[in-house]
């Protein structure tokens, strides 16, 4: 196997409108940590490259993954099944044009919405750049994996509710044994700082700060697990940030020093898209009483009913990418878009024990939470008020979980058949 890896500052240059909480109004203040994006490319005998990007960003829009796919495609040979843009949703990254539309509930004025798209393609551009250094950089050497475990994620919604405390590990090593890229998976929200609006990677950029200064020379990658109803505890400090990076930091140290499984199977590769059906969708009436409200419940409406006046029809169902990419039973990584509650890791894992499973959402696009059956039957902002800021007309319907699931059932499945032949 060749295996590669590269870095690049995603920094903002200049004051911007930052995403994730929608009492922001002002530009940042500064930058108290800067974010990169990281990229691991690997390349098997007889297969084409596969590269995995991680990006320090709250959220992008499938627009931004696909044209980056096909770039990358035409440049470098990547098949659209083996490449997967992934985000931490550290909530101290800037806004990306296309992502969570209706964030703030009003309108973003003229100057910060400029400031975005100047962003965006400015991080468009570097995404691009990291991918072709990490594949331009590739050298022999070897894949392998480990599981460790990090206690500091806690569900929200319920007080002691279910976690997943697992944190798998991926390291690329050169033909010395020297780690390339060290790449760490981790179920929680990046909102250990709320209030703050300077720059800032959360837990996921203090671990990988950790990784790298411990590891000259190596790129750490930081995902995320399926966190949509996990935040990290305690939270609120920027000290808080830098405890939790360094629990997964020693953790990993841990398992770099113990025993790792080697990969040896190359992986197979698969993506579908699946429509998930929006539940009721209100009609016209319904958009126009809603439209009188003031905030975020007005200020969506408001864009419906624009939808409608201009001829246009509220889709139906969200089409929804699902990725995997499969090792063997020594690893099996499930790639989800959006915000995918904790309850589809148990179901996963529970389903699959043949398998060690790296789950990880946010992955390809971040369209909304996806919530579990258990969570839209209790309701709460995860089912129904997070849909606002998203954009999405409704919540999606209860068969969604079903839905997922089984499509990850076929692709594991798929991949279980070509490596047994």
């Amino acid at each position: 196997m060749r295996v590669g890896a590269a870095r690049i500052d995603i920094t903002p240059e200049e004051p911007v409108r930052l995403c994730g909480y929608v009492g922001r109004t002002e530009l940042t203040e500064g930058v108290e940590q800067p974010i990169v994006a990281g990229a691991l490319a690997f390349q098997p005998a007889d297969q084409p490259p596969a590269l995995l990007i991680s990006a320090e960003v709250t959220a992008f829009p499938a627009a931004l993954t696909e044209r980056l796919a096909q770039r990358l495609s035409e440049q470098a040979g990547v098949p659209r099944e083996r490449f997967v843009l992934t985000c931490t949703h550290t909530h101290s990254a800037p806004c990306v044009t296309g992502a969570l539309p209706n964030m703030f509930g009003r309108p973003i004025p003229e100057a910060h919405v400029e400031g975005i798209e100047r962003y965006t393609r400015m991080l468009f551009e570097r995404l691009e750049q990291v991918a072709l250094s990490a594949l331009a950089g590739m050298e022999p050497g070897t894949l392998s994996c480990g599981e460790g475990r990090a206690t500091f994620g806690a569900n929200r919604r319920t007080e002691g509710g279910p976690a997943d405390p697992a944190l798998p590990v991926l390291v690329a090593r050169n033909r010395d044994g020297q780690p390339l890229a060290i790449v760490a998976n981790y179920a929680c929200h990046c909102t250990t700082l709320r209030g703050f609006n300077r720059i800032h990677g959360d837990w996921a950029g203090e671990a990988r700060e950790r990784i790298e200064a411990t590891h000259p020379g190596a790129v750490a990658l930081v995902t995320l697990g399926f966190a949509g109803d996990i935040n990290p505890s305690p939270r609120d400090k920027l000290e808080y940030a830098h405890e939790h990076g360094q629990h997964v930091a020693t953790e990993i140290e841990r398992l770099l020093a113990g025993a790792m499984v080697p990969l040896r199977n190359a992986p197979v590769c698969g993506i579908t898209r699946i429509a998930l059906p929006f539940d009721r969708i209100p009609d016209r009436a319904e958009w126009e009483r809603h439209a009188k409200e003031e905030g975020v419940v007005g200020y969506h409406a408001r864009k419906f009913l624009a939808l409608l006046d201009r001829g246009e029809t509220i889709p139906e169902a969200l089409s929804y990418p699902v990725q995997v990419w499969s090792f063997g039973r020594d690893l099996t990584m499930v790639f989800l878009a959006g915000e995918v509650v904790i309850d589809y890791a148990l179901r996963l894992k529970a389903e699959h024990p043949d398998h060690r499973l790296w789950l990880t959402a946010y992955a390809n696009d971040v369209p909304c939470y996806i919530p579990s059956v258990r969570v839209l039957r209790e309701g709460g902002y995860e089912a129904d008020g997070s849909n606002l800021y998203y954009g999405q007309p409704a919540r999606l319907a209860e068969c969604v979980e079903d839905k997922v699931v089984g499509a990850v059932r076929a692709l594991i499945e798929a991949a279980d058949a070509c490596v047994h032949s």
